[in-house]
């Protein structure tokens, strides 16, 4: 039964558009609150009330900072035989702090130990200048299933690092599932940006936390091995 809802005002200050030209973003967010860690365990268990709303409305502003600004990328595609390690660098392009006036919770329900949280971002005109970016032609999407470690990538990562690193993976996936389908040889490197195309879906597999995303990927630059 959802017994818990709040709005937050909006205001119109001089410069932004008016509410009804406005593109609102959407998503919903679900915590845990019995998380499930490797050897790590936060020192609050369960997740108090007022900690599952903060955490929500964070992991909100994360996943539409990915969805308006996302990543610049390089990646190291990796051949076992000629001794490389594939690796993934993402570099935000920028962040939405928590707290944004544009970030508003439109419903929320706690049940089955977790807390579910809907949300709204009302887009700058210069978010919506970067949105019609990633929607041009040139921008082309990518479904991926990331992995990560219950712990983490580091023996006390917190929640936002453990969350973060199977969606980093699920980007690393999209890339390489895109290479794979664009170039007749594999190359050694590739460059562009990719940003979120929605909120994504954490569930356990195997004894690991996934992460089921979609993407909107530009590769700027390849380069082939015999470039080397």
């Amino acid at each position: 039964m959802t017994w818990f809802r709040c709005f937050f005002a909006v205001l119109l200050l001089p410069g932004l558009l008016p509410l009804s030209a406005q593109e609102v973003l959407r998503g919903e967010v679900s915590i845990e609150l019995e998380p499930v860690y490797g050897a790590y365990i936060e020192d609050e268990y369960p997740l108090l009330p007022d900690t599952a709303r903060r955490r929500a409305l964070e992991e909100a502003a994360m996943f539409y900072s990915a969805m308006i600004y996302g990543w610049s990328f390089h990646y190291d595609i990796g051949e076992k035989a000629r001794g490389i390690a594939e690796e993934l660098e993402l570099v935000p392009v920028g962040t939405i702090p928590f707290g944004d006036p544009g970030l508003r919770a439109t419903d929320a329900e706690f049940r089955d130990m977790r807390f579910r949280l809907w949300t709204d971002y009302r887009l700058t005109e210069a978010q919506q200048r970067r949105m019609r970016m990633w929607r041009s032609g040139t921008i082309r999407s990518a479904q991926a299933v990331g992995y990560g470690p219950l712990g983490g990538p580091k023996q006390a990562s917190g929640w936002a690092a453990i969350r973060g690193a199977g969606l980093e993976d699920a980007a690393r996936a999209a890339i390489r599932a895109m290479l794979r389908g664009s170039e007749r040889n594999r190359p050694k490197e590739a460059a562009g940006f990719i940003c979120l195309a929605g909120f994504p879906r954490y569930f356990m597999d195997s004894g690991r936390w996934a992460a089921d995303a979609r993407f909107r990927v530009e590769i700027t630059e390849i380069i082939p091995f015999a470039a080397y």
